[in-house]
């Protein structure tokens, strides 16, 4: 079984880098992201098409991790901060909050709950 930090810790270098290759070989097929900002998404692709929204608007984010726990053997949480700046509008995001993913037995994502501060 793949440790869940170490996953989540590639899994944040991915997104960091917007590599949507990377990126989507961490999810399940099935895989459900969940967010105050985007609701429910149900699958993979689902999910990808969301991320390619999101740096198309904040192509410049910079996401920094403040800590990871690790909650069982399939489980992690990470504390997370980012700046940005909106492609559209010009104005700065600054965002924090937490985000736990839930592995399924093949070490992938099944399912990711992402709650701001």
């Amino acid at each position: 079984m793949s440790d869940p930090v170490e996953v989540l810790k590639r899994f944040h270098d991915a997104v960091n880098a917007q590599d949507y290759e990377v990126i989507e070989g961490f999810f399940a097929d099935d895989a459900t992201y969940g967010s105050v900002k985007v609701g429910t998404l149900r699958g993979k692709p689902a999910i990808l098409a969301a991320f390619r929204r999101y740096f198309a608007e904040y192509p410049d984010q910079v996401a920094h991790d403040d800590g990871f726990t690790k909650l069982s053997e399939t489980s992690a949480k990470s504390s997370w901060h980012l700046e940005a700046t909106s492609a559209t509008t010009g104005e700065k995001l600054i965002r924090s909050g937490e985000e736990t993913i839930f592995l399924n037995a093949e070490g992938k994502i099944e399912r990711v709950d992402v709650s701001d501060s």
